[in-house]
C-alpha cells in the first residue's frame, strides 16, 4: 500500500511541475457612462482601443489597416457573429470610427460600442 501512495504522490508531483500556468494579459480599459446602455447578450468578437489609440482583437495588437482583414475572416468564421468595440474614454473618436467604419466595410451586421451605466 505504501508504494502505491508514493507512486500517487509522485505522479501528482510531476504534473504540478510541467502544468504551464497561463497568465492572461490584458488593457485596462476605461469605458465612458451612458444612460441608455444594456447589456450585449452574445459577443463573438471584441475590439479594444486603448488610450493611446492602439488597436487590440483578441488581445492581439493590430494595425487599423488589418481591422478590415481581420472581419471578413470573422464573418467566415462565424457568420452572423456580433462585433463589440470597447474604446477607453480617453481615446481619439477619430480611431474608434475608423475602427467601426472598417468592421461596416467588411460586411460586419451586428456591432456594437461599449458604455457602462452611471454608477455601475
Amino acid at each position: 500500500m505504501a508504494p502505491l501512495i508514493d507512486m500517487v504522490f509522485i505522479l501528482l508531483i510531476f504534473f504540478l511541475v510541467t502544468t504551464s500556468f497561463v497568465k492572461e494579459s490584458g488593457v485596462e480599459i476605461q469605458r465612458p457612462t451612458a444612460q441608455s446602455a444594456t447589456p450585449k447578450e452574445k459577443v463573438h468578437l471584441m475590439v479594444e482601443i486603448t488610450r493611446d489609440g492602439m488597436i487590440l482583437i483578441e488581445g492581439k495588437a493590430v494595425d487599423i489597416r488589418s481591422v478590415r482583414l481581420r472581419m471578413k475572416r470573422f464573418i467566415v468564421e462565424t457568420p452572423g457573429g456580433s462585433v463589440l468595440i470597447v474604446a477607453d474614454k480617453q481615446s481619439h473618436t477619430g480611431i474608434v470610427i475608423k475602427a467601426l467604419d472598417e468592421c461596416r466595410l467588411a460586411g460586419v451586421q451586428n456591432i456594437s460600442v461599449s458604455a457602462r451605466r452611471p454608477g455601475s
